[in-house]
């Protein structure tokens, strides 16, 4: 149950209140940020919420289920404090985010309503509205190991055991040119095998895209020429020189991870396992083992 402060009580019983709501939001690079819908900037656990930010929340709505609670954000993009360019580089991706209900007249009298993480986020024009997602929605993802053909572990990480460390595995580039807003052209991986790259991530160290990350489509040798193919347009252009460092990509398939890592010893899937290809497979007529019959033409006939 949740305990109200008796000062903040007394007031709430009063009749005439002085409420604000305000948000803290907490970045998985370690940004913090704070909003408020008051018309005056209030200090909250010694965060500066921010006025003027055109924040507003909608009702809540929480069920019985697992599924996603209906509550909602909506503010204003600002190029000091929360950018447009920032929201498209995915720098708000699943950041926590607290919401506090605040007597502006008092704001050492406040409590803690929520707690949670931004979900799907909508943009139009300099307007945005992101969806709040309760503690409870993480008991409705996936956990624990799932029995399939292919590996379950990512690339290098603990299960894996892969080193992206070592030079075999990552590499350093360069743009040479673009072709539209996610193919390019790039200089410094001549010496790595076509495909290596496909599916791995690629990391920006220069340009205007400095510090994020992106995952690639696919890299491809034409006609002497190294390409990638990035999954999405990145949030900034792309421009000849801009320097990234990139790590390999795996299909989670069990021949790559043996011929291609030499890591069968630690391949966290299960290839034996029979796919839909064998349920609705049948029998070949002169198969062996099958006595020349087909399955299809005993049902016709």
């Amino acid at each position: 149950m949740r305990s109200v402060p008796a000062s903040l009580q007394a007031r709430l019983d009063s009749g005439v209140t002085t409420l604000a709501q305000c948000w803290i939001l907490r970045r998985r690079d370690g940004a913090v940020l704070g909003f408020t819908d008051h018309d005056r900037d209030l200090i909250i656990e010694g965060i500066a919420c921010r006025a003027g930010t055109g924040f507003a929340a909608s009702e809540a709505a929480q069920r019985f289920d697992l599924s996603v609670d209906g509550a909602e954000i909506s503010g204003a993009l600002a190029d000091d404090l929360l950018s447009e360019a920032d929201l498209a580089a995915g720098r708000y991706d699943a950041a926590a985010i607290e919401s506090w209900l605040v007597d502006w007249s008092a704001p050492s009298l406040r409590l803690l309503t929520a707690r949670g993480t931004l979900g799907e986020v909508r943009r139009e024009g300099r307007a945005f509205t992101a969806e709040l997602r309760g503690l409870a929605d993480l008991l409705s993802q996936e956990s624990g190991r799932l029995y399939t053909a292919a590996c379950g572990a990512d690339l290098g990480d603990g299960r894996c055991r892969v080193d992206l460390g070592s030079a075999a595995w990552r590499g350093a580039g360069s743009v040479a040119a673009t072709f539209g807003v996610s193919t390019l052209a790039v200089a410094g991986l001549d010496g790595f095998a076509a495909g290596l790259f496909t599916g791995g991530r690629l990391s920006w160290s220069s340009g205007a895209n400095a510090g994020a990350a992106i995952e690639i489509k696919q890299h491809r040798v034409v006609a002497g020429q190294v390409r990638l193919s990035l999954w999405q347009a990145t949030a900034d252009p792309i421009a000849p020189g801009d320097a990234f460092i990139l790590t390999a990509g795996c299909d989670k398939r069990f021949a790559t991870c043996r011929d291609r890592f030499g890591n069968a010893a630690n391949f966290r899937g299960f290839p034996q396992i029979p796919g839909n290809d064998f349920v609705v497979s049948y029998p070949v007529p002169g198969t062996p083992g099958h006595g020349g019959g087909s399955l299809t033409g005993a049902l016709k006939g």
